[in-house]
């Protein structure tokens, strides 16, 4: 959902995904003399008070670990993000621009914005983000007990989160899984699964808890020789008759997480919706690492994965999976709003497309990917050095896209933890940790959103890592939208979500390496750079407003 509002020389566009609002601004240049920032003021039902902010005016101490209002510190950026917001969450916000001087700030009316956050039925999707931020200065913040069991624990990897940590981490993603099973009650229903990690206790109860109610549920599930992840989903899915599980053997991993939901209308299966996305079913998965749950409430959608899974129950092997998805599911050859593609095929012509879309970004592109990519995805995505696209992005694997900050010309790399006392001066952060995380995979979306900011955004998603494996080996699924802004506004927000949470701490790191901490500008200055023609702050802040540039 996007809205825009003016007043007073003051406009403000807000994007609103399901979990995040962005929020782009922009001042005429009257107004922009004398400017100190901007006060940012939100209401929630009968809830209201101004979003925080991490830096100071010069002059300002804060204890440590604390944010001030932005009525006090104000936001000297043309762009901000809310992230403490929940789906289908009704919210005004008003945008006060701020003159004076630091120590006597002149607080003046801005425009105000109604907006909603996506909820549960997005015109037929659901999309829905786990927060996966136990190494951030929120969580620790939130959190401080965890830090103590932490510097107490022999092996930190075993340390057990408190169940509201957990509520905190997984942000809904728990309850969509588990919900959308749960929607299943009986034996007028039918799920099929096609998993490739099958651990977390709650969605193992829930499946169980189906299939004891009637429900004709079946399973396939990713199985190798003497492999440690086909022993743990055997042991999880030792409750379920083995009739109704078969063991997917492929040389390379099943890696699908899809579950299709289907009514039985006289004996025969219907099928009505379909959960699908990047999150695997482990502690990992819905805690820990950045992912996202997309259901479809879509009857063609869910057949398409239903037919699918048929083929992969039906035990035919991954060479006829292949030639199977290559000529029954063809890559497009013209824009359609809605495009399911399922891996392994022939050919690379699955990465051969995403190439494609990503070469039409012409205002903006935003990407959140995982794993080492192949040259013709990073060279896509990187561009042209100086081109006049916006480029947001990282990547978990270190490599040349680890951080893309605006342009190729400024990469950074993304940190994972930030330690305290950077230099001695960083006395206002907390220590962060992985709390019990497995491995060192903090960002597990495959996300990318072409030309975010314009009236027809491109987005692919799913468990395809838009790596070769993941083309021509493993059993996958993706989806690719075109022209659909409200659910790129979902996966927009997101990756910006992702990108500021690590850019953040690249460059407070990058700080520490000088005596000086990052402060306000006590002046307007601080706006020079937004207003310097075809420069990349002034097409952030011309694109992200909805102006031209």
């Amino acid at each position: 959902m996007r809205v825009t509002q003016s007043a007073n020389g003051i406009t403000v566009k807000a994007y609103a995904g399901s979990t995040g609002v962005l929020l782009g601004f922009n001042v005429t240049e009257k107004r922009r003399k004398g400017l100190l920032g901007f006060a940012v003021e939100r209401k929630s039902g009968d809830k209201k008070g101004f979003l925080q902010s991490a830096l100071h005016f010069p002059g300002v101490e804060a204890p440590a670990g604390s944010l001030l209002s932005t009525a006090q510190s104000p936001v000297q950026k043309f762009r901000w993000s809310d992230y403490r917001v929940m789906p289908g969450q009704k919210l005004e916000y008003t945008v006060h621009p701020i003159y004076g001087e630091p120590k006597l700030l002149d607080i003046q009316d801005g425009p105000t914005i109604q907006i909603q956050t996506a909820g549960t039925d997005l015109k037929g999707d659901s999309v829905l983000f786990n927060r996966a931020a136990a190494s951030s200065q929120a969580f620790s913040r939130r959190f401080p007990e965890v830090e103590e069991e932490l510097k107490k624990a022999k092996d930190k990897k075993t340390v057990e989160l408190p169940p509201e940590a957990k509520d905190w981490l997984t942000r809904g993603v728990r309850e969509q899984i588990t919900g959308f099973i749960g929607k299943a009650t009986g034996a007028g229903f039918a799920l099929d699964i096609a998993i490739y990690e099958y651990e977390l206790a709650d969605i193992v109860e829930a499946v169980n808890k189906a299939h004891d109610a009637g429900v004709q549920v079946r399973v396939v599930y990713h199985a190798k020789k003497n492999d440690e992840q086909t022993t743990l989903n055997e042991e999880n899915l030792a409750h379920l008759p083995d009739e109704v599980k078969r063991a997917r053997v492929t040389s390379k991993i099943c890696h699908h997480k899809f579950i299709v939901l289907s009514k039985i209308v006289g004996g025969k299966k219907k099928p009505v919706a379909v959960l699908c996305g990047s999150t695997n079913f482990t502690e990992n998965g819905v805690y820990r690492q950045a992912n996202v749950v997309h259901v479809l409430n879509n009857a063609a959608a869910a057949s398409e994965y239903a037919e699918l899974f048929e083929f992969l129950f039906a035990g035919n092997d991954p060479g006829a999976t292949r030639t199977r998805n290559t000529d029954v599911n063809p890559m497009p050859t013209a824009d359609e709003p809605m495009f399911i593609g399922f891996s392994p095929r022939s050919g690379e012509t699955d990465l051969d497309y995403f190439v494609s879309q990503i070469d039409r970004a012409k205002n903006d592109l935003l990407f959140a990917t995982a794993f080492q990519l192949p040259d013709k995805i990073t060279t896509a995505l990187l561009g042209a050095a100086h081109d006049p696209v916006l480029r947001f992005g990282v990547q978990n694997t270190a490599s040349d896209i680890t951080g893309v900050h605006a342009d190729r010309t400024a990469l950074f790399t993304a940190a994972a933890l930030l330690p305290s006392g950077l230099e001695g001066w960083q006395k206002s952060w907390l220590k962060e940790s992985k709390a019990g995380q497995l491995g060192n995979i903090l960002i597990h979306t495959k996300i990318v959103v072409v030309n975010f900011t314009s009236d027809n955004p491109i987005v692919i998603s799913g468990s395809h890592n838009l790596s070769v494996p993941a083309s021509n080996g493993n059993d996958e699924n993706y989806l690719v939208f075109h022209g659909n802004t409200d659910v790129a506004d979902c996966y927009g927000v997101e990756v910006m979500r992702i990108y500021d949470h690590y850019r953040f701490r690249f460059a407070t790191k990058q700080k520490g390496k000088s005596a000086k901490p990052p402060m306000l500008t006590p002046d307007d200055s601080w706006t020079n750079r937004y207003f310097v023609k075809d420069s990349l702050p002034f097409r952030d802040r011309m694109r992200f407003s909805g102006g031209k540039g």
